[in-house]
């Protein structure tokens, strides 16, 4: 069984810990405690890897995140991957930090990148691991917000917030949707 998960996020350094790129930090986590690595392939960074029986596809797509949708669609098709086994990686403003919230389908709660996956896939009948950054912002800051670093108290729980978020993500592919959503949604 083979699985697409997405992590959204933007490219290049000035964005590298940004809250809008928790869904590259998930991948990169979990790249980094199972050996595998992240390669420049068309439209995204990609990386397989083989987990108790299931094929894995990772893609951090290089489009941006208001283009999200043109990589995911890419390698839905290019990988023969359903879409009930597709599930992306974002952050989420409406979420505190620290909280996982694993779905089987939504609409876009106001994320251009879902939004755009939405509008190319031509559903929102995708599961979605929305990751909490909080709304710690005043009225007009909400992009200063979501592009910029998190505080140093955050830094600090940063790396076991990143791995129960690596564990949902595995949980989805090896247990299915239901599992990992009682074991991961607070």
């Amino acid at each position: 069984m083979k699985f697409l998960l997405v992590g959204l996020g933007n490219i290049g350094p000035e964005y590298a810990l940004t809250r809008h790129n928790a869904g590259f930090m998930v991948l990169d986590r979990l790249a980094a405690q199972h050996g595998f690595s992240f390669s420049m392939t068309r439209l995204a960074y990609t990386a397989q890897w083989q987990y108790k029986g299931k094929q894995l596809f990772f893609i951090k797509p290089t489009t941006y995140m208001n283009l999200s949708g043109k990589a995911v669609n890419y390698y839905l098709k290019q990988e023969k991957i359903p879409v009930e086994n597709l599930l992306v990686i974002t952050d989420d403003k409406d979420l505190p930090f620290g909280k996982l919230r694993l779905k089987p389908k939504g609409s876009p709660g106001g994320h251009n990148g879902l939004r755009n996956i939405d509008e190319l896939l031509g559903t929102q009948e995708y599961a979605r691991l929305r990751v909490g950054i909080g709304n710690n912002f005043s009225k007009g800051r909400q992009v200063d917000f979501v592009l910029g670093q998190f505080p140093e108290d955050e830094l600090i729980q940063l790396p076991d917030y990143l791995d129960r978020a690596g564990n949902a993500v595995l949980s989805f592919c090896t247990l299915g949707i239901q599992a990992a959503m009682n074991n991961y949604n607070q």
